[in-house]
C-alpha cells in the first residue's frame, strides 16, 4: 500500500511538469507521424507527375497494407536512440526531483527509503508505457496515412505468429528502454544532479556505441559472454533477431539468447540495486 502511494506521489509530481511530459511522452509520436504524413505526401505529389507519363501497361499497382506486420515491425523499432533520449528527459525529471516528506504527505504520512526509490522507478515505469504505446499508435497511424495517400487498401494479418512475435518485441523493447533509463536513476542518486541524470546514460550509451564498433580488435563476436555483458544494446539485437526468426536468427551462435537475457538483467538490475544500496546510507538531513 505504501509503495502503491509512493508511486502515485511521483506520477502526480511528472504529471505537474508539463513540458518534460510533452518532450518524454507526446513530442515524438507526434512529429514523427507528422513527419512520415509529409513524406508521403511529398512522394504521392512526385510519383503523380512520373506516372502520367507511362504507359497504363507499366504502371504498377502497389499492394494492401498489412496493419498487423505494421504492428510487429513497430513494435521491434520503439528503442531507438531518439526514443530513449526523449525519454530520459522524464525519468531524469523524476529521479533527480528532492525526497522531501512533502509528496508524500499528500497522501500519506511517511514511507520508507526503498519505497521512495521504488515509487520514481514505478513513475517511470508507467511513463514509458503510455509513451512507447502512443508510438505504437503513431507508427500505425503512419501506416494508415500511407494507405490513403497511395490510394492502398488495408489488411490485418495478425494470427498467433504475429501475435506472439509482437508481444515478445513489445517486452523486449521495453525492457530495453526501462534499462538505459534506470542508468538515470543511479546517476540521479549519487550525485543529486538533474544533469548527471541526463547526461550519465547518454555519455554511456555513446561509449557502448563505440565500443560495439570496435569490438573486432578485441576478438568479440556476436552473441559472445563479453559482448553480452558490456553491450546491452547488442544484447537486445540478438533477442530481437531471435524473435523475428529468419536467415539472421539461423546465424546467431548457440547459447547466445541466454547470454543476451543475462547481460540486459545485469544492466537493468544492478543499477537499480546500486541505487538503492546508496540512497539506504545517505545522508537526507539537509533535505
Amino acid at each position: 500500500m505504501m509503495l502503491a502511494d509512493a508511486i502515485r506521489a511521483e506520477t502526480w509530481r511528472l504529471l505537474q511538469n508539463r513540458t518534460a511530459v510533452f518532450w518524454s511522452v507526446v513530442f515524438v509520436p507526434l512529429i514523427s507521424l507528422a513527419l512520415a504524413t509529409a513524406s508521403f505526401l511529398f512522394i504521392r505529389s512526385k510519383m503523380d507527375g512520373a506516372m502520367q507519363t507511362l504507359p497504363v501497361e507499366l504502371k504498377l499497382t502497389a499492394g494492401a497494407v498489412d496493419l498487423g506486420q505494421s504492428l510487429v515491425d513497430a513494435a521491434g523499432g520503439l528503442a531507438n536512440p531518439g526514443v530513449l533520449a526523449f525519454l530520459l528527459i522524464g525519468a531524469a525529471t523524476v529521479f533527480a526531483g528532492d525526497y522531501r516528506w512533502e509528496t508524500w504527505r499528500l497522501i500519506t504520512a511517511r514511507n520508507t527509503r526503498p519505497n521512495l526509490i521504488m515509487g520514481k522507478v514505478g513513475a517511470v515505469k508507467l511513463m514509458c508505457l503510455v509513451g512507447l504505446i502512443l508510438l505504437l499508435l503513431a507508427s500505425l497511424g503512419a501506416d494508415i496515412a500511407k494507405g490513403v495517400i497511395f490510394g492502398r487498401s488495408f489488411a490485418f494479418g495478425f494470427g498467433g505468429e504475429q501475435a506472439q512475435a509482437f508481444g515478445l518485441l513489445a517486452l523486449l523493447s521495453y525492457v530495453r528502454v526501462v534499462q538505459f533509463l534506470l542508468l538515470g536513476l543511479l546517476a540521479a542518486t549519487v550525485t543529486r544532479s538533474l544533469l548527471a541524470a541526463l547526461f550519465v546514460p547518454l555519455v554511456i550509451g555513446v561509449g557502448q556505441f563505440f565500443l560495439a564498433k570496435l569490438s573486432p580488435l578485441f576478438g568479440w563476436q556476436m552473441g559472445d559472454w563479453a559482448t553480452m555483458l558490456l553491450l546491452p544494446g547488442d544484447a537486445f539485437e540478438v533477442l530481437k533477431v531471435l524473435i523475428n526468426g529468419g536467415m539472421e536468427a539461423a546465424l546467431v551462435p548457440a547459447g547466445a539468447a541466454w547470454c543476451a537475457i543475462v547481460g540486459l538483467a545485469l544492466w537493468s538490475f544492478g543499477p537499480f540495486l546500486l541505487a538503492l544500496t546508496w540512497f539506504q546510507r545517505q545522508d537526507l538531513s539537509k533535505e
